[in-house]
């Protein structure tokens, strides 16, 4: 096992009603904050409303900016930066999913640094402080209303990067359940195909005397694989929701990681995809994960082995270790296209024009610490995701 800290200070606030403590929480933040959210759903259900009556009940005064995309992007972020540094706003507060809370979190580390936001995302600096942010959580997926990170589009270039702080985890988080009743199915699946790649992503390493997480891990994952075909049975089921949404933070708040090396990979390749595409990261993933593990499984072939037993129950009497491995990695495909994702580039309407681009582009950023790629490996991981 690695040596490790771990320190994780976001306050979560989770369950029935909880949208309700929003006002009386910023208020021991901030008096003036950016209210930043996505498109009208918010609107359409209500939330808005509650939450903006709960701020002005607490006597804080708040400014907005929505229009928030999936794959947030830099135009946004930079328009957010200005409008903090106009209006003096020293706190943001984000009500969404994992792309309005990331561009939240962009705005926060932009608007103290005299150069562009996107410098830390190039790896060319990094931020000496940022705006303190919060967090309404809509839709279980992303982690990020618990985590370090956060993932911008740049429109202009055509780049999707990730950078990670601890200086960008939310003070708070408020996280009820009842907030998913209405999410569409597509949502839902690529929240959760994001959160088990998350989990997957720390699972796969080559770290020696890691039991404890691996039980962690693998116990996430079975139990998202448990209650995530409930959620298409009864999309207004409580307590299935209440377990996934949980997961999603355990997923990505690093508890997951702690004394390990994690990959990252298929992370990498997948945000060459989105960026290019245009598509949904979950649905992604959901697409290269398995591509990834039929490439690198011969690397540690145990670890593939443990996996295909411990979290998709296949039966050691297959006898052959790479025969163990190939159910397993079947078995997360049936799953996958059994809850409504794509495993397949085809499927997503992708042919191989521009895979060796990709391939290249993902290269220059570095791919993997389980098996380190080159380009013309992850060509070979597009080739067998098509």
């Amino acid at each position: 096992m690695n040596n490790f800290t771990f320190q994780v200070p976001t306050k979560i606030i989770f369950g029935r009603g909880t949208q309700k403590q929003v006002g009386a929480e910023v208020k021991k933040h901030a008096d003036k904050i950016l209210l930043h959210y996505g498109g009208g759903s918010i609107r359409k259900s209500g939330l808005y409303d509650t939450v903006t009556a709960s701020l002005r009940e607490a006597g804080v005064d708040y400014l907005e900016l929505g229009g928030v995309q999936p794959n947030p992007r830099l135009a946004l972020v930079q328009e957010g930066i200005q409008l903090c540094r106009d209006n003096n706003i020293g706190f943001i507060l984000a009500v969404g999913g994992g792309s309005v809370i990331d561009s939240a979190k962009a705005i926060a580390m932009g608007v103290p640094y005299h150069g562009d936001v996107w410098d830390f995302y190039d790896h060319k600096a990094d931020p000496q402080e940022v705006l303190p942010v919060a967090t309404v959580l809509t839709i279980p997926a992303a982690g990020s209303e618990c985590s370090p990170s956060t993932v911008i589009t740049n429109e202009k270039t055509g780049r999707k990067y990730g950078y990670t702080t601890e200086l960008v985890r939310p003070v708070f988080s408020i996280m009820n359940p009842e907030l998913c009743f209405t999410l569409p199915g597509n949502q839902v699946v690529n929240g959760i195909s994001d959160m088990m790649a998350h989990i997957m992503e720390r699972y796969f390493t080559d770290t020696e005397h890691v039991d404890l997480t691996d039980r962690l891990c693998e116990a996430t994952l079975r139990s998202i694989i448990y209650h995530a075909p409930k959620l298409r049975e009864n999309p207004s089921d409580y307590d299935a929701w209440a377990e996934i949404m949980w997961a999603g933070t355990i997923a990505h708040n690093d508890l997951l990681g702690t004394g390990r090396t994690e990959d990252w990979a298929s992370h990498g390749i997948e945000h060459e995809l989105s960026a290019m595409y245009d598509i949904a990261h979950g649905a992604g993933l959901s697409v290269i994960f398995p591509a990834w593990q039929k490439y690198v499984y011969h690397h540690n072939i145990s670890r593939f082995v443990q996996f295909a037993v411990r979290v998709w129950d296949v039966d050691l009497a297959f006898g052959d270790p790479e025969a163990i491995v190939q159910e397993g990695i079947r078995r997360m495909e049936r799953f996958f296209h059994f809850i409504g994702l794509p495993i397949r580039l085809s499927e997503l309407g992708i042919d191989d024009t521009h895979l060796e681009e990709m391939a290249k582009l993902a290269e220059a950023r570095g791919v993997g610490n389980f098996v380190k790629l080159g380009w013309q490996d992850v060509l070979e991981i597009y080739r067998l995701a098509l």
